[in-house]
């Protein structure tokens, strides 16, 4: 690790980041990524206690946090591309407000393709970023920039193996249980509409939110359940 990434990601764990990867996007189309080069991938984890109630359902606590966690993700985002431009360098924060879409439920520049990218972790099966150490159990945000970070090998390929946890659990059956390479589509594997449909109908029946939230696929992922094994309770900003 150089020194500018040692500075940028010290100063994002200390601005509350749980994982920072490095990716090169220069092979995206320009557009895609506000004419930058290199992407950021900032990675929050979402606390145990959390995760553990929704094995079956969602819950308000789920709810509750799903909404604080993304605000504090985007101000996560936006604070770190500030430090970058105090370096001398352009950085542009892809937050929730600054993500363009190109169809229902797909945006230009995922911030999970910048994960594959920076070397954080794969896509799972239910179409999540999954990583070693909390499994499907954190977020990501993006910076854009053009500072000279060293970016990392980015990973191509699934390592779910023969995993069916999420494919069997999926109340939408939306999960194929296709093993995602980069090279793949999501919709070749991973049913989207499907899944917020249902989503919606579980969340308005089991904690009265007319919104998309399941979870399940985070909850019952082995590696996730690692995560959970390897702390006892979080407390919850």
């Amino acid at each position: 690790m150089n020194d500018l990434n040692k500075q940028v990601t010290d100063e994002l764990t200390r601005l509350g980041a749980d994982l920072t990867g490095f990716g090169d996007l220069a092979a995206l189309p320009s557009d895609m990524r506000s004419g930058l080069p290199i992407g950021i991938s900032v990675g929050v984890r979402v606390p145990r206690e959390i995760v553990r109630g929704i094995t079956e359902a969602p819950t308000l606590a789920y709810w509750d946090y799903y909404h604080s966690g993304q605000d504090s993700l985007d101000q996560l985002a936006e604070a770190g591309a500030e430090y970058v431009r105090a370096l001398g360098y352009e950085a542009f924060a892809l937050t929730r407000k600054n993500t363009q879409f190109v169809g229902a439920l797909r945006s230009a520049l995922p911030y999970k393709t910048v994960a594959t990218r920076a070397g954080l972790g794969w896509i799972g099966k239910c179409a999540m970023l999954t990583t070693e150490k909390f499994g499907t159990a954190v977020w990501f945000s993006t910076i854009l920039t053009d500072a000279p970070l060293d970016c990392a090998e980015p990973v191509n390929e699934s390592k779910c193996g023969n995993c069916p946890a999420c494919t069997d659990a999926c109340p939408a059956k939306a999960i194929s249980g296709k093993l995602w390479n980069a090279n793949l589509d999501r919709d070749e594997f991973f049913d989207a509409a499907k899944c917020a449909a249902v989503a919606r109908e579980r969340a308005k029946e089991r904690i009265g939110v007319d919104y998309s939230l399941c979870g399940r696929c985070i909850a019952v992922c082995p590696r996730t359940e690692r995560y959970l094994e390897a702390g006892g309770s979080d407390a919850i900003a």
